[in-house]
């Protein structure tokens, strides 16, 4: 069948109608009928109807015909008839047209049927199972549903059920595959409503169910995947979010695998962005700085709407700003109240903390001018309190405040007037002073100042009744021998414990109570001295010793004069038996030897004579360990391994142990490589490169 007997849509019948009246035209031309007055196979009533019209016609063969019986009836002929050329011309003529145009109709192919004007209850099952291919050829769903409802209602015994079962698969498969298209493109339910549109008494319907199981896993499991990413997003966990999101691309589906993985992606670039903003602010707000505090919540509050991280930013800006409000607090318990009040006015109105900054401020407010210290300031606080509404959270504590001011203001006159009183400095003032403010109560709130006030002012008075006592013990100590000492001692000594001057007394004391020991004790200290310089270091400690063990004034540096004895004793001691082990020669001997000569100390003048016989007992081992070395090299590497390194002989002993280990170890000499002969190249080849 041509493209051109494939109708577009089954409404269009009158599109061939062209085509039959060109054939009729043919026909009626050649003046030739359908042989046997049968219509060509698909052809319509009409087309039938319109030949016979045209046979009714007169067509010019008719008319000869005509002319030509009369001829006969009159019985002359005319005379272009009896040419037998002409004769010849019409026999060759007449049977090769008959045979040309049977040739036309035999070779002609049948006209396709007209399906949408075709009554289908009276329609042939090939004339269907044309129709239905037709229809299935256009590949969109209701095509499909179409062809397959013409088909299927054909009884099961037809010959052609076997292959119309064939095509019912067929076309239901298309219709599968379109709806995994509207899956492939994220439209589920449409690709769910697409295959359910499969009839269910097909055999192929077993497909529809099975299919549809397997999207919905699909779609099930891509969706647990992102919502998961999601979630991971929200709590700021990149990593996890990002393993997730790359599960996608492994999902049989373009548009999860495709546009909603891009999409992830976005989205978890953009969060990450946005959670690396926030986590700049907690930063800040860390270092309860309120500069910082004030980017943080400048920070949080660019996140836009659309972040997952957004929610986030919202939460921590009343948290931002609560820590501005535990700041100012802070500075307000230690009565900076200008500072708290500056703080809590900068807190923003996005912290969603009005309320309670407002609290703050009515407060603090209402404490500085309490703080001012004088009856008007109290004053001034109780009328600010007052104004607190009985709504606020603050009410109770404004309240409570406004009772101690209350109280305050009986203290505080109180207070002033002794203060008039102390300020005069004399003795019966300041008692007059003390006695004004033991009137405060002790659960007052002024109790505290007027203790501390109190105790200043006996401190004044226990000065002023002191102070002859430790000058006269100044004046007596002037003269530093131990009667005058002990004079002052026992002046000083009058101030009592408890009193304004007893610690300064007591200084003084201790420093008297020295100087006399060191006056008694520097005797012996000296003897030790001249014991030591003769050198009898054994007497000379056992002199300090008793100075050392008095825990008098001397006796930190006659523990420090005999632990410099005791050095040197240890000195002597060593450099005589490393003399008495060096004596002795042998190759152990020497190397005790030396290690006894360096522990002389460094201060010792018996150093130079250490470090000489070290060099000599050096000298001495590296001339055993060569002659070791010609018979026992091995021993001989032992021996002058033992030279220390702080001696003459040292670099010397190092070279002949490298040349002792040279001789047991030699280099293996290395071996001529063999020359080849190459074979000349055909040119030159550049054996470096540009770089190298």
């Amino acid at each position: 069948m041509t493209e051109r007997d494939i109708p577009d849509s089954w409404s269009s019948a009158s599109g061939r109608e062209p085509d039959q009246n060109k054939r009729l035209s043919r026909t009626e031309q050649f003046g030739e009928t359908q042989p046997f007055d049968v219509p060509v196979t698909g052809s319509t009533s009409k087309s039938v109807k319109r030949r016979k019209k045209n046979h009714r016609k007169g067509l010019p063969i008719n008319s000869n015909s005509e002319e030509t019986a009369q001829l006969s009836s009159t019985g002359k002929w005319p005379r272009w008839m009896k040419s037998w050329t002409l004769w010849l011309v019409l026999l060759m003529l007449i049977p090769g047209s008959v045979g040309f145009l049977a040739m036309a109709m035999l070779l002609k192919l049948p006209t396709a049927p007209n399906c949408p004007s075709i009554f289908w209850p009276l329609a042939s099952a090939s004339v269907r199972l044309h129709c239905a291919q037709l229809a299935a050829s256009k590949q969109t769903v209701n095509d499909l549903l179409q062809a397959i409802a013409l088909v299927k209602q054909l009884p099961q015994n037809h010959p052609l059920h076997g292959e119309i079962d064939r095509f019912i698969e067929e076309w239901s498969r298309d219709i599968l595959k379109l709806a995994d298209q509207s899956f492939q493109t994220g439209n589920l339910e449409e690709a769910i409503a697409t295959a359910r549109k499969i009839p269910e008494d097909v055999a192929a319907y077993k497909l529809v169910d099975e299919q549809v199981d397997k999207w919905q896993t699909i779609w099930s499991k891509a969706e647990a995947t992102y919502n998961g990413a999601i979630a991971e997003v929200k709590e700021r966990r990149w990593q996890s979010a990002f393993m997730l999101s790359a599960k996608m691309l492994r999902v049989d589906n373009q548009y999860w695998a495709g546009t909603k993985y891009d999409q992830l992606n976005r989205l978890i670039a953009t969060a990450r962005e946005d959670g690396d903003k926030l986590g700049k602010a907690e930063n800040l707000a860390s270092s309860k700085v309120v500069d910082n505090l004030l980017e943080a919540i400048k920070i949080a509050q660019s996140i836009g709407q659309e972040s997952y991280i957004y929610q986030k930013a919202q939460e921590a800006i009343p948290g931002f700003g609560r820590k501005m409000l535990e700041l100012a607090q802070a500075k307000l318990d230690k009565q900076d109240a200008d500072e708290a009040l500056d703080i809590a006015r900068q807190i923003p109105e996005i912290a969603k903390l009005q309320g309670e900054t407002d609290d703050f401020i009515a407060i603090a407010d209402a404490k500085r001018s309490a703080w001012i210290g004088n009856v008007s300031g109290l004053e001034a606080a109780i009328a600010q309190a007052q104004q607190i509404d009985p709504s606020r959270p603050v009410y109770n504590e404004a309240q409570q405040l406004i009772a101690r001011w209350q109280l305050e203001i009986e203290d505080v006159a109180n207070l002033e007037k002794a203060r008039i009183l102390a300020n005069q400095g004399t003795v019966p003032n300041l008692t007059a002073a003390i006695a004004q403010v033991e009137l405060i109560p002790a659960n007052n709130p002024r109790a505290r100042e007027a203790r501390q006030e109190m105790g200043r002012w006996r401190a004044q008075v226990e000065t002023i009744e002191d102070q002859p006592y430790l000058e006269r013990a100044e004046q007596i100590a002037i003269f530093d021998d131990i009667n005058s000492l002990q004079a002052a001692i026992a002046q000083a000594s009058e101030i009592r414990r408890g009193r304004a001057l007893y610690p300064e007394a007591r200084k003084k004391i201790r420093t008297w109570v020295g100087k006399i020991q060191r006056i008694q004790d520097q005797p012996y200290l000296d003897q030790a001295q001249e014991l030591a310089q003769s050198g009898n270091l054994t007497a000379a400690i056992n002199v300090a010793q008793q100075i050392a063990s008095s825990g008098r004034a001397l006796s930190q540096e006659a523990q420090t004069a005999i632990n410099d004895w005791q050095g040197q004793i240890r000195t002597r001691e060593n450099w005589r038996k490393a003399q008495e082990v060096g004596a002795a020669g042998t190759p152990e001997a020497l190397v005790e030897a030396i290690r006894l000569a360096d522990r002389v100390s460094n201060n010792s003048i018996l150093r130079m004579d250490a470090n000489l016989a070290i060099d000599q007992w050096s000298q001495q081992l590296l001339e055993i360990a060569r002659s070791q070395g010609q018979s026992d090299i091995a021993r001989g590497i032992d021996i002058a391994k033992s030279i220390p390194r702080s001696s003459a002989a040292y670099s010397a002993a190092q070279e002949q142990i490298r040349a002792w280990q040279e001789f047991l170890n030699p280099q293996p000499e290395p071996q001529p490589q063999p020359q080849t002969q190459t074979e000349p190249l055909p040119f030159p080849q550049s054996t470096t490169t540009d770089g190298q």
